[in-house]
């Protein structure tokens, strides 16, 4: 029988690299599947699932980031005593708090739902709040089921149960909302359908993680109820520490939120000729959430890779390397979130054209494409401070966010429309990112962000803008229809990526050792040595 000589270390190291592939490809589907979907219900369709889908994201986001970190931190904390006991209290008393949360969230959002599509301003939106309340059903077994094989260390079936998760409500999404409108149905029905996918997602992960359970090692008893834990103890964690854990991941989601309450109305305010022309106003500012979603995807999976990195050194009390990996994901960040924000401000036309049909909103959709730097930004920070023990700082800087974004959308709506609301988003994640900036650096009392390397990302923002408005300017002359867009913006995107990629290097950003800490980091490392 071979021995099992992998350190607790490497285990746990190898257990956060699951999670974060899994959450890598779930954040990837969830920005792609919206596209196909307003291409298929149009624009007042992807207001109508605009307005809903924070509500769901909000309870996913408990149901992934907050709750079952929490359990399991109280489960391995039990494990390494070795105490069986204590870990089937945590996780009844975890199922009948959490089975009370949830309860109290569907009931709310059921028996309220005319209230709250009455604050949306769209009266028809109370059957689609209702179907998604059911989701917070779901909420407490997933938790706990996720919380209990991450204790364990065990992070395949969380990773499995969210990638099986996306993938059936994505599919789900799309088949049904297809079926639904082609045959006739209304917007408002067919919607319904793209939500009930979102539910069909929920059940498959509780599904999947129930068949990991059923063929769990069974050693010891797992039916006692009493245990050596303190219950008030336990509940005050499971509601202070869950809500602050995704807090942060909840943002962009929250951002959303603020837009679906205030947006329709402020639109009516300013003037906007009837509802509906309101309502296709918002679906057409809603193409920008799948823009920022990808863009800040893309820039923070790098960065957020070294987080487990960092928080291991902060158990060991190794102030240098977490300096040295902190200064890295900034670096990363700063840099990619840069080129991603910019490239797509040069290319959003036929970007839009592309993705969407057409090139409404292109303008906000440019402003909000342009606050991918500070949502990259304000992500990475957030991590990093939880990652050096600072929660509610992260917390605080979320907060911050969610009124500035509701201040201004109350003074810029009213003004510019939907450029207004774009705008008030960027400012919210600028004044997030400028905040927890300051407070990592207070808490570090270290400059992060220097000269040195602010030089070679603005050289090669600047390079790579300057040769896409040339690449845009002379291509435009050559056609209009989608098709053509669409190679432009493709081909843009991978002349302005080589553009910016290699003023980076040269402008030595990185050093080799930090190069092969990233993606491909090999490769850029070669190609730096030929170049020099």
């Amino acid at each position: 029988m071979a021995l099992d000589t992998e350190s607790p270390e490497r285990k746990i190291w190898k257990g956060t690299m699951v999670l974060t592939v899994a959450a890598l490809i779930t954040k990837i589907l969830s920005a792609f599947y919206r596209i196909p979907y307003q291409n298929i219900v149009g624009d007042l369709g992807f207001y109508i699932y605009q307005q809903v889908y924070p509500i769901y994201a909000i309870a996913v986001s408990l149901a992934t980031y907050g709750y079952p970190v929490v359990i399991s931190k109280l489960v391995a904390e039990r494990i390494a005593e070795k105490d069986e006991k204590g870990v089937t209290y945590i996780l009844r008393l975890s199922l009948y708090v959490l089975l009370f949360v949830g309860l109290s969230c569907f009931s709310l959002l059921y028996m309220g739902a005319g209230r709250i599509a009455k604050w949306m301003g769209d009266s028809e939106l109370v059957p689609l709040i209702r179907l998604i309340s059911f989701s917070f059903l779901l909420l407490p077994f997933i938790s706990v089921l996720r919380g209990y094989f991450q204790g364990n260390n065990r992070m395949t079936p969380t990773a499995v149960s969210q990638v099986g998760e996306q993938s059936v409500r994505v599919l789900t999404i799309v088949l049904l909302s297809y079926v639904l409108f082609r045959s006739g149905e209304t917007a408002y029905e067919a919607s319904a359908g793209a939500l009930f996918g979102s539910l069909a997602g929920g059940f498959t992960a509780l599904l999947l993680l129930m068949a990991y359970w059923m063929r769990r090692d069974r050693r010891g008893n797992m039916y006692i109820i009493k245990g050596n834990a303190d219950a008030k103890t336990i509940i005050c964690y499971l509601f202070l520490q869950g809500v602050t854990i995704c807090i942060t991941n909840m943002v962009l989601t929250l951002i959303q939120l603020v837009d679906a309450f205030s947006l329709l109305s402020l639109l009516m305010e300013k003037g906007v000729e009837d509802s509906h022309a309101a309502k296709l106003l918002k679906g057409i500012y809603d193409r920008g959430q799948p823009l920022i979603q990808l863009g800040t995807v893309i820039a923070t999976s790098f960065s957020l890779t070294l987080v487990p990195l960092i928080s291991g050194a902060k158990k060991r009390g190794d102030e240098v390397f977490i300096r040295e990996k902190i200064d890295l994901s900034i670096r990363v960040a700063f840099s990619i979130g840069m080129g991603a924000a910019l490239g797509l401000v040069c290319l959003i036309r036929p970007t839009n054209v592309m993705l969407f049909e057409n090139d409404r909103g292109s303008l906000p959709l440019a402003i909000l494409s342009a606050s991918i730097l500070f949502t990259t930004m304000s992500l990475t920070l957030a991590s990093l401070l939880q990652g050096i023990g600072e929660e509610w700082i992260a917390v605080a800087g979320g907060a911050i966010a969610v009124v500035t974004k509701w201040l201004c959308n109350i003074w810029l709506v009213q003004v510019f429309g939907t450029v207004g609301a774009a705008l008030a988003t960027l400012l919210s994640y600028a004044v997030m990112a400028l905040f927890l900036y300051f407070k990592l650096q207070k808490k570090m009392n270290t400059h992060f962000i220097k000269k040195q390397y602010m030089y070679p990302v603005v050289n090669a923002a600047l390079a790579m803008v300057a040769v896409l408005q040339l690449y845009i300017w002379v291509t435009s002359r050559f056609g209009d229809s989608r098709l053509f867009a669409a190679s432009q913006a493709l081909f843009g995107v991978m002349l302005g990526g080589f553009v910016y990629i290699i003023m980076l290097l040269k402008g030595n950003l990185f050093s080799k050792q930090e190069l092969s800490l990233l993606p491909f980091g090999d490769k850029l490392r070669l190609f730096l040595q030929k170049n020099r």
